[in-house]
């Protein structure tokens, strides 16, 4: 049976040695895509050739994974921003299903209008969260946060402090997490479901 190709987006990984920004991510993504049963389109953060392979390769879905600041943020790679606004863009009119994790989830929200200030006490590899009313443990790299969410998204996680760990849009396709769900070992059965489950169809609605 034929995988579902999952089009995912890559960091920029700044190599001064050879004067190189390299796209980059983490192998563990694609472990976690394949163990979900979905095989990985890896973009390149230059727009025309992203949007050309979403339309000639059609995936099922699309991720935007994290790593790099916003430039707004202190962030070092507005290439990344550039295309990765447009893909969402894309996405939402296309009705494609969009995961953000961490910086994608940021991703997703700036482009309904949030602002995001400075968060401590969330870089850490266990940190107990409240997700669908039930406490969970999760892993938590990232400096800057909101507690509230634009209009149209539903809270779905926080943390102790009110800082928002997870989001779902009420009319589209769009989900964000805060943590990384690739970076467990063994990957989360919650978590591999959950990425089941939301690009098992077009829609959300």
């Amino acid at each position: 049976m034929k995988r579902p190709l999952i089009a995912v987006t890559q960091r920029v990984s700044l190599v001064p040695e050879y004067a190189e920004r390299r796209d980059a991510l983490d192998q563990r993504w694609t472990a976690f895509l394949a163990e979900a049963g979905y095989l990985p389109l890896l973009l390149p953060n230059q727009p025309q050739v992203a949007l050309e392979l979403l339309n000639a390769l059609k995936p099922q879905g699309l991720l935007l994974t994290g790593g790099n600041s916003l430039t707004q943020y202190g962030g070092d790679a507005p290439e990344r921003d550039d295309c990765e606004q447009m893909l969402l863009e894309f996405a939402l009119e296309q009705d494609l299903p969009v995961i953000g994790v961490c910086r994608g989830m940021q991703v997703l929200l700036e482009h309904f209008g949030q602002v995001f200030e400075p968060v401590s006490g969330h870089v850490t590899a266990n940190q107990t969260i409240q997700y669908l009313e039930q406490n969970i443990e999760v892993n938590s790299y990232h400096n800057w946060g909101c507690k509230q969410a634009p209009k149209g998204f539903t809270i779905q996680a926080q943390s102790p402090d009110g800082v928002i760990k997870a989001v779902r849009h009420q009319q589209l396709a769009l989900l964000g997490l805060m943590w990384h769900p690739e970076r467990l070992s063994p990957f989360a059965t919650r978590d591999l479901e959950l990425f089941q489950q939301f690009f098992s169809h077009r829609s959300v609605r």
